[in-house]
């Protein structure tokens, strides 16, 4: 499910999905990686083609990660926004970096999944039946390029859209701050203010849904 918001005032979009690609859990466990992958990537080719014929310039995709994956743990400072961006080859970009954010240290281009995601993006690949299931993976470099991010990533880049992917880690829980962390970061980077959406929240609400909670008792 998308739920679409527009700001003309801010001239800014927003796309929330609010469910999995894949609804059927024993579709998902019948199907390997590539099957499932190749799935995700036809969905972020279809939006990549809705922000291009929208005219939009810029995509920043909002997405939580595996905090059982975060291997270079630093609670100094609290919950760290990390990042890729298709401004520069390995992944870098310098207003990102100017915010104090980090780049995703297993984003390389070279490896051979995020390899063969952009050449499948771009449309120059069949899907390789012989990838392994995702519950299989043990490198670290092959779980992130499994991940939906990545394909959006991939396939908004191959439309030529500059694309930033932030991104945090988060338990399982409650994730409300982990959200707004991640809506702040946006806020940050575009140089707006969740104050210029002042009199749009009809049309582009930044509050948190309903709790399934709340949803019983009505």
């Amino acid at each position: 499910m998308l739920q679409a918001y527009d700001s003309s005032l801010n001239k800014l979009t927003l796309v929330q999905q609010r469910s999995p690609v894949l609804k059927n859990l024993m579709q998902q466990l019948r199907f390997g990686w590539s099957t499932k992958q190749g799935m995700m990537v036809e969905f972020a080719k279809n939006l990549a083609d809705f922000a291009a014929d929208s005219g939009k310039k810029h995509v920043i995709v909002l997405s939580s990660l595996d905090f059982g994956q975060w291997q270079r743990i630093d609670m100094t400072s609290g919950s760290q926004i990390y990042y890729i961006c298709s401004a520069n080859m390995d992944g870098t970009d310098d207003d990102c970096e100017k915010l104090g954010w980090k780049k995703l240290h297993e984003y390389n281009p070279a490896q051979r999944r995020w390899k063969y995601l952009s050449t499948l993006a771009a449309g120059n690949a069949m899907q390789e039946d012989g990838l392994p299931f995702e519950d299989e993976l043990e490198d670290e470099e092959d779980y992130y390029p499994s991940l939906p991010f990545a394909a959006l990533f991939s396939c908004f880049k191959a439309k030529g859209l500059k694309v930033t992917c932030l991104l945090c880690y988060c338990s399982e829980g409650d994730n409300i701050p982990d959200a707004f962390n991640l809506a702040d970061a946006a806020c940050k980077l575009l140089e707006l203010s969740p104050q210029n959406f002042h009199g749009e929240l009809e049309t582009f609400p930044i509050f948190p849904p309903p709790s399934s909670k709340q949803k019983e008792h009505k």
